[in-house]
């Protein structure tokens, strides 16, 4: 894993805006009515050469490919993970009962009753989990290595999604327990991680639920999210055995959401389970205005020994456009608390999970990308002088 050894690096979370001619294919993939594999295939190749060129002319140092093969960072799964099949119904959109509804039921119930549901159908673990997605999964780490070789990019992460993740959005009615689930999942996945870093890329595990949970769970209590955390921990280093720390980084976040958050779990009651995850590097939220205060957390709880923070010093959760100055401020703070070295200046999260979703607009995005590239310069002359 890159270090910011000679100056303050640059990467972020992972989903990108797609292209709109590609993301009309992806839609139709994801709805089974794709009508030309090649055609698909050779726009995604070159999709994601031009979105590792763009990330590099931005002064991205560690790039991924967008997750332009994705419909999004978590129903992907659905084509790679064997015993999955459809449920009936849609899944019900988690904020409906959530703290922040409960709490600004007037700001929330225009979208919540234009989306009693995410959309997404629900599914349903039925038989044995398996993982069948190989043939997906090397098309996009080609793609990947291609454009990162033809771009002269140094290295490249891979998201994949989080076993938690993955229990939260597929109903378990084939193993006699959560725990047996959960560790079946793991197990499935590893072949993913493995085959990612194998291929020579930073695996990125993405897992919003560890510290959402808390969020959607409004009658439990901090102790018991944090009791409920520990085992989906112990399963996803399960999933991770064998593989290096400095090849794993671990995200967790709060989700995309313009609205009031005043309920978003505190850094400071997970942390410690965080830092339990056998990761070589940590991203956080730490630009969003409920968050930018946690530096402090840190003076006190440092990361394992040899890891790194990358922490959010632009935000998906805010369409204005960060000053350069305030970047490197907040980069100083962590560099100034756990060592310039050990600092890789990131993104909130991503700024299009779902495919199509616009969240931000893509000409935001790019503003906020070249913020970053500025403010890691602005820091690092002043980390470095």
């Amino acid at each position: 894993m890159l270090r910011s050894t000679e100056r303050i690096i640059t990467t972020h979370v992972g989903s990108l805006p797609r292209p709109r001619d590609l993301l009309e294919m992806v839609r139709a993939r994801g709805r089974g009515e794709l009508k030309d594999q090649a055609a698909f295939d050779a726009l995604l190749r070159k999709s994601v050469a031009e979105i590792v060129r763009q990330q590099a002319g931005l002064g991205v140092d560690v790039v991924d490919d967008g997750e332009f093969s994705k419909t999004s960072f978590v129903s992907y799964v659905w084509d790679r993970l064997g015993g999955l099949s459809l449920a009936g119904g849609v899944r019900i959109n988690p904020w409906l009962n959530s703290r922040e509804s409960q709490t600004f039921p007037e700001f929330y119930k225009i979208d919540l009753a234009k989306a009693a549901s995410t959309g997404q159908p629900l599914m349903a673990c039925t038989a044995p989990m398996t993982y069948r997605g190989q043939a997906q999964l090397k098309t996009d780490l080609d793609n990947l290595r291609a454009a990162v070789d033809a771009a002269g990019v140094s290295e490249a992460f891979v998201p994949s999604i989080s076993p938690s993740n993955i229990e939260d959005w597929n109903v378990n009615r084939h193993y006699k327990n959560d725990e047996e689930y959960l560790f079946a999942i793991a197990d499935a996945m590893h072949v993913e991680y493995q085959a990612i870093v194998d291929a020579g890329f930073l695996v990125q595990i993405d897992d919003p639920r560890l510290v959402t949970y808390y969020m959607v769970q409004p009658n439990a209590s901090i102790e018991e999210c944090r009791r409920w955390a520990e085992p989906r921990v112990e399963a996803l280093n399960h999933a991770l055995r064998g593989i290096p720390a400095e090849k794993v980084r671990y995200h967790t976040c709060y989700g995309i959401n313009m609205g009031p958050r005043v309920h978003d779990m505190e850094l400071r009651h997970m942390l410690d389970i965080i830092f339990k995850i056998k990761a070589g590097g940590f991203s956080f939220e730490a630009a969003n205005a409920r968050h930018e205060h946690e530096y402090h957390v840190f003076e006190a709880m440092k990361p394992p020994e040899g890891a790194v923070l990358i922490p959010g010093v632009v935000t998906h959760s805010s369409l204005v456009v960060e000053h350069p100055e305030l970047v490197a401020e907040r980069i100083m703070r962590f560099a100034n608390i756990v060592g310039r070295e050990n600092v890789i200046a990131g993104t909130d999260c991503g700024f299009a999970t779902f495919a199509g979703a616009d969240e931000i607009h893509e000409s935001i995005v790019w503003a906020k990308f070249d913020a970053l590239r500025q403010g890691a310069e602005l820091a690092s002359k002043r980390l470095w002088r």
